[in-house]
């Protein structure tokens, strides 16, 4: 973005506005700067969900990248239990058989994996295995 300041006077329904705080929010997280993503990540979360709510796969994707912003800041039992809901959310959503269900629960899988929550994973793995094939 050239000049982030002139997306300032944007109404806040304006979708360039929404869609540029995700973008800078990306761009800080790819440069290992999780502590100023995160803010702009959670004000275009907020933005989706104040004026977007009907597409609940985007909002879901994006309280995706919440949670990997807190994990990076070890903040890990947060984005633990934000993965949880995204995860429950996405299969009640579309389905434990959908892509992103299946995604989401790699995503869970790994964090329990890090925390070493062995008998968490064991139950994830047994609900996902049988969907996987």
């Amino acid at each position: 973005v050239d000049n982030p300041s002139r997306y300032l006077g944007r109404p806040e329904t304006d979708w360039t506005r929404c869609q540029t705080l995700g973008i800078l929010g990306g761009t800080f997280h790819e440069n290992e700067r999780a502590k100023e993503a995160l803010p702009l990540v959670e004000a275009q979360f907020a933005l989706l969900h104040r004026y977007w709510q009907y597409d609940e796969g985007h909002l879901l994707r994006i309280q995706g990248h919440i949670a990997v912003c807190l994990e990076d800041l070890g903040r890990r039992d947060e984005a633990l239990n934000l993965k949880r809901e995204i995860h429950a959310a996405f299969v009640a959503l579309n389905g434990a058989s959908d892509e992103m269900a299946i995604h989401s629960g790699i995503n869970l899988s790994t964090s329990l994996l890090q925390l070493e929550r062995w008998n968490e994973i064991k139950t994830l793995a047994r609900d996902q295995l049988p969907v996987a094939r």
